[in-house]
């Protein structure tokens, strides 16, 4: 038996004007004459995305939803190097509270998936140092939201730079300049274009970072002689020193033609599939719902797991895999 329990990603298509994503571009900011009513602003949209992410999770908890990803951009022009003065920690830290303590309260798993342009096996120092920044950044808001850092940030590998071998150990060799609060913030996947599963395997067990491993992505990329089957304890393995459970991304292919685009709605035929195969290996699997209808595409997988004899419905968001 395996119990799964979903997630979804960011924002909801049922509670309306609930982003946590409200921004302000530097050129924005730099339109306001007053520096000191610019920052205002900042604080202002900050807060809005902290207090819509409240409503988000306390929408969460009346539909049995206790794994969430925040939005990476809750708090903008954070790491923007000309308000570099600006203590955004500070004037977001009671919300941020407020924000965690509900989390906190209802056992909630929250994580964050910092954006592509977070690159650790970049050949570029600056790139590498602005990285550096923005996972900072993130930690800071975990620490914010009261938290436990460790695994709360999933990464991809990064660039292949016309050389994958090259790549893979440029990674080993930046990660040592990595600080090591911020190493145990880390999550690996593999993605759906450059490092398969078996890359990020590698990685993942010789840095003894956790593999989340993506289906979609494994489908779309993978070696010729590549079974994610017969990989898949590999990926359990790589979770034996954290305290969360293993983590995996579910989305499905837009179509044939746009095979890497996520589709609205998740394919219960495929993912039953894998659930089938793997069930009893662990005791809990968390599954974070990446598909452009969001929550929907949450409830609707449920609904189709209703039609299952051999799952049992535990709540709104989670079953057993009998």
């Amino acid at each position: 038996m395996t119990i799964v329990r979903l997630g979804y990603v960011a924002m909801s298509v049922h509670v309306k004007n609930c982003s946590p994503s409200q921004t302000m571009t530097f050129s924005q900011f730099s339109k306001i004459d007053s520096r000191e009513a610019a920052i205002a602003k900042l604080e202002r949209i900050a807060r809005s995305n902290i207090e819509n992410c409240l409503r988000l999770l306390k929408h969460n908890l009346a539909h049995d939803i206790q794994f969430f990803r925040l939005s990476s951009r809750l708090i903008p022009l954070a790491t923007h190097e000309e308000v570099a003065d600006w203590d955004y920690l500070a004037a977001v830290s009671e919300t941020l509270e407020e924000l965690g303590r509900f989390a906190n309260k209802h056992t909630m798993r929250l994580d964050f998936h910092p954006d592509h342009f977070n690159v650790i096996n970049t050949p570029n120092e600056k790139v590498f140092k602005d990285t550096i920044k923005g996972l900072r950044y993130h930690q800071k808001l975990v620490h914010g939201l009261g938290m436990d850092n460790t695994h709360r940030l999933v990464l991809h590998v990064g660039g292949l730079y016309n050389d994958k071998s090259a790549a893979l150990e440029r990674f080993i060799s930046n990660w040592s300049l990595v600080p090591k609060d911020i190493q145990s913030m880390i999550m690996l996947e593999n993605d759906d274009k450059s490092f398969s599963l078996g890359d990020t395997l590698y990685l993942g067990e010789k840095l003894g970072v956790p593999v989340v491993f993506d289906l979609h992505h494994q489908m779309a990329n993978h070696a010729e002689d590549e079974q994610w089957e017969n990989e898949w304890q590999r990926v359990i393995d790589t979770w034996s020193h954290s305290p969360l459970p293993i983590k995996m991304h579910i989305s499905s292919p837009k179509s044939e033609k746009d095979f890497r685009a996520h589709a609205d709605l998740i394919n219960p035929e495929i993912f039953f599939h894998f659930l089938e195969t793997i069930k009893g290996s662990v005791p809990q699997l968390d599954c974070m719902i990446e598909a452009k209808k969001k929550d929907e595409a949450l409830f609707q997988l449920m609904e189709d797991v209703k039609k299952v004899s051999h799952f049992e419905v535990i709540d709104g968001a989670s079953f057993k895999v009998l």
